[in-house]
């Protein structure tokens, strides 16, 4: 489910990219619209019960929304004022600091492969980010550093209520963006919607693929430690650079092909692991269930 989001997702930077908004406006309908792809999701999924859906994650879903929203401000910030290189190896960091919090927040310990998976990981993201990696600047780094941080508390506090979907929250989150944004942009010329193909790719990326995608990595708490989601979540990094490569010809550097190549077979390993595992612990109860 967490895979499948990211993968969901991973257009994400490539569709900013063409759409071509300033930072203000992209937040602003980028907020309203996935407001509004996740109210329908929310409706699909729920009919008549959704405001029960809503109610159901208290206070606690209050903090999920907060929490995504700055890391919504942290990743487009950091992109305005860093280079994208130090962006992503800021935000590789995330399921490592998932880990820090739920090991002192909820007790919760992380095998060792998973640790040698996000080593892994953070080492591949690294080679894919050296091409355009610099000093850039403290301000972008912070925001960066904020993106990272906020996705991981945003995990880890949602593990605090097992078996709760936190996911309708994301309405909040996209309403919070566009507020803050839209608040920001009046110091400016003001706002506009894009026309033409432009249009047709926002409608496509904030009404579609992010509320979608983003639903599915929301629930991925129920499943998984909060370290476990954030790895998962470097899919969208390998997969949104082969998607700007492909369609806007923006070649990466050879250690960045390196890097990919180690991050999925970090994520490939350690799902084959966790899959002959999960077969060992089936395989009594199968057992067992054949006898009776």
């Amino acid at each position: 489910m967490t895979g499948g989001g990211a993968l969901i997702i991973s257009p994400d930077a490539l569709l900013i990219k063409v759409i071509g908004l300033p930072d203000a406006e992209i937040l602003i309908w980028r907020g309203l619209l996935t407001a509004l792809g996740f109210i329908a999701i929310v409706v699909a999924r729920h009919g008549l019960a959704a405001p029960l859906a809503y109610r159901r994650c208290g206070w606690t879903g209050i903090g999920v929304a907060v929490l995504f929203s700055f890391s919504t401000f942290g990743f487009v910030l950091g992109n305005q004022y860093t280079r994208g290189g130090n962006v992503l190896m800021i935000l590789a960091g995330a399921p490592l600091i998932a880990a820090l919090l739920s090991r002192v927040f909820l007790h919760e310990r992380l095998p060792r492969r998973t640790w040698l998976a996000i080593f892994g990981c953070l080492l591949g993201i690294a080679l894919i980010a050296l091409d355009d990696a610099g000093s850039g600047s403290w301000l972008g780094n912070g925001f960066a550093l904020l993106a990272a941080t906020a996705l991981a508390a945003n995990f880890t506090l949602a593990r605090t209520r097992p078996g709760v979907d936190m996911s309708p929250m994301l309405t909040l989150a996209g309403l919070i963006v566009a507020v803050a944004a839209g608040l920001y942009a009046l110091l400016g010329p003001g706002v506009e919607l894009p026309s033409g193909p432009s249009l047709l790719w926002l409608l496509v990326l904030c009404l579609v693929l992010l509320p979608l995608g983003f639903t599915l990595i929301q629930r991925g708490p129920l499943y998984l430690p909060a370290a476990e989601v954030g790895l998962l979540m470097l899919l969208e990094v390998v997969v949104g650079t082969l998607w700007v490569w492909w369609l806007l010809g923006e070649r990466p550097a050879p250690a960045a092909f390196l890097g990919g190549a180690l991050v999925l077979g970090s994520l490939l390993a350690k799902g084959l692991v966790d899959r002959r595992i999960e077969r060992r612990r089936r395989a009594p109860d199968a057992a067992q269930h054949e006898l009776c």
